[in-house]
């Protein structure tokens, strides 16, 4: 029988949380994973060109942005981009990043699993 109402008679259940295992098989996560913002923080000061892109815009038609810049920083849920020329700074929430393009190559995490 479930108790939906507390009744000081009745003696009350104890919830035991289940034990979760993790599989063995797989080598411990060392390091960073590879979230965009992590990949972002590994290639600051490279030039790039950051598009973003925007549900509600102000002016109907202009929900969409390019930003030709170098990361200066990137955290969970945010990047903040210098632009070349006017050095102007953005910080942008990463709920507006769609992608960037770079013509060098990408730092990027190590590819092996075992080293």
């Amino acid at each position: 029988m479930v108790q939906y109402y507390w009744n000081p008679a009745y003696p009350q259940q104890q919830m035991i949380p289940p034990q979760v295992t993790l599989p063995s098989n797989r080598p411990p996560a060392t390091g960073e994973q590879s979230y965009i913002e992590n990949i972002l923080r590994l290639n600051r000061g490279k030039p790039g060109v950051f598009h973003f892109s925007f549900e509600h815009a102000i002016e109907p038609g202009k929900n969409t942005l390019a930003v030709v810049g170098r990361v200066e920083a990137a955290g969970r849920d945010h990047v903040i981009l210098s632009e070349v020329g006017t050095n102007k700074r953005y910080l942008f929430p990463m709920i507006y990043f769609d992608y960037a393009e770079f013509n060098e190559e990408l730092n990027y995490f190590n590819q092996n699993p075992l080293g």
